[in-house]
């Protein structure tokens, strides 16, 4: 039996001017499922994130979610969205108070735990390390306790031990049947860490399957180690 669509986005595009950021595209996301976003910088991946979080709004196309009411999405920019002068703690409380939890504090203290922020907990966000940081946004993200989390390339600042920590919390985090989609410019890192892989380029869907379907679309032997990547290039390229 095929899971119910969590999301389903039919048409969705993105016009600035004269500029089309994001062609119509559709797209759905499954309970437990992790995408992978891939595409050359300017490819659109970051708009289409933004529309699915809600951030911006499609000029055109629907989206329509399970149950007919939009369910609680988690957003995680590139540039972590908070308050540097705050500590953990009062950050984390804070937008636990406006995703509406009963017991702001104790919600706080969990998502502390959670991510590995206790040590942390009463530092002031600005003194933080980089991956320290991206925990902590991380963990304001799920402070609304949400059922798809949207994460624009949550490693691209990181060092590889701090990547692969970031990974074994978002991996658990998908086993919980949270719904995942993230960006990135690692091709190993998809391949690694996603389920579906949906590739874009110059703005237009060119991929959205398993490795495999890439390796197909972009005309690639299947037997070559760096099929996947040769591949991508080849879609990036316009050559296949």
């Amino acid at each position: 039996m095929t899971a119910e669509a969590l999301l389903t986005a039919r048409g969705i595009a993105r016009q600035y001017g004269q500029v089309q950021a994001l062609a119509p595209l559709d797209l759905s996301l499954v309970r437990g499922e992790r995408v992978a976003l891939i595409g050359p910088n300017g490819a659109g991946k970051t708009t289409l994130l933004s529309i699915l979080a809600g951030v911006c709004s499609a000029t055109v196309g629907t989206i329509d979610w399970a149950g007919g009411t939009p369910l609680p999405v988690g957003w995680v920019p590139q540039k972590p969205a908070l308050y540097p002068r705050l500590t953990v703690r009062e950050n984390l409380r804070l937008f636990a108070g406006l995703e509406g939890a009963d017991d702001a504090l104790a919600t706080a203290n969990g998502l502390i735990a959670h991510a590995d922020l206790v040590e942390f907990a009463d530092r002031r966000a600005s003194a933080l390390s980089t991956g320290t940081l991206q925990r902590l946004n991380l963990a304001i993200a799920l402070a609304g306790q949400p059922t798809i989390l949207l994460l624009d390339e949550p490693t691209g600042t990181l060092s590889p031990d701090q990547r692969h920590r970031l990974w074994a919390w978002m991996d658990d985090l998908a086993s919980d049947d949270m719904a995942l989609v993230f960006s990135t410019q690692s091709l190993d890192e998809a391949v690694r860490h996603a389920d579906r892989i949906v590739a874009l380029v110059a703005g237009r869907m060119r991929v959205d399957g398993s490795v495999a379907d890439l390796i197909r679309l972009g005309g690639g032997d299947p037997g070559d180690p760096d099929a996947a990547e040769a591949a991508f290039m080849a879609l990036v390229d316009g050559t296949p």
